[in-house]
């Protein structure tokens, strides 16, 4: 199991993207960047996506917290860069580090 724990800011008219909207948002900006994903099993499976708090609506933020599972290890730097190309403006990737137990 290969856990990147990351840090972003949510600002602009991002700040109006409720908690599943920003979810879903992560999760195609993800598999756009082709990063290897570990999915949960079962009969509807998703990536292994967690943010460690919901924003309300309308609320910008510096430092949110978020973690995802992968199947094998990326470089923190390479992860960061492929993830921000596929990102929308105001959601900004500060932090990334890799938790490869």
């Amino acid at each position: 199991m290969y856990k990147v724990n990351f840090i972003f800011s949510k600002k602009g008219l991002m700040r109006y993207i409720s908690h599943l909207d920003l979810m879903r948002l992560f999760m195609r900006a993800m598999r756009r960047a082709d990063l290897p994903l570990k999915m949960t099993e079962g009969f509807s499976p998703h990536p292994k996506l967690s943010l460690k708090r919901a924003l309300k609506l309308g609320l910008e933020s510096e430092h949110e917290e978020a973690s995802i599972v992968l199947k094998f290890p990326v470089a923190p730097d390479d992860f960061k860069n492929r993830l921000q190309k596929q990102l929308p403006e105001g959601i900004q990737l500060k932090d990334v580090q890799g938790n490869f137990n």
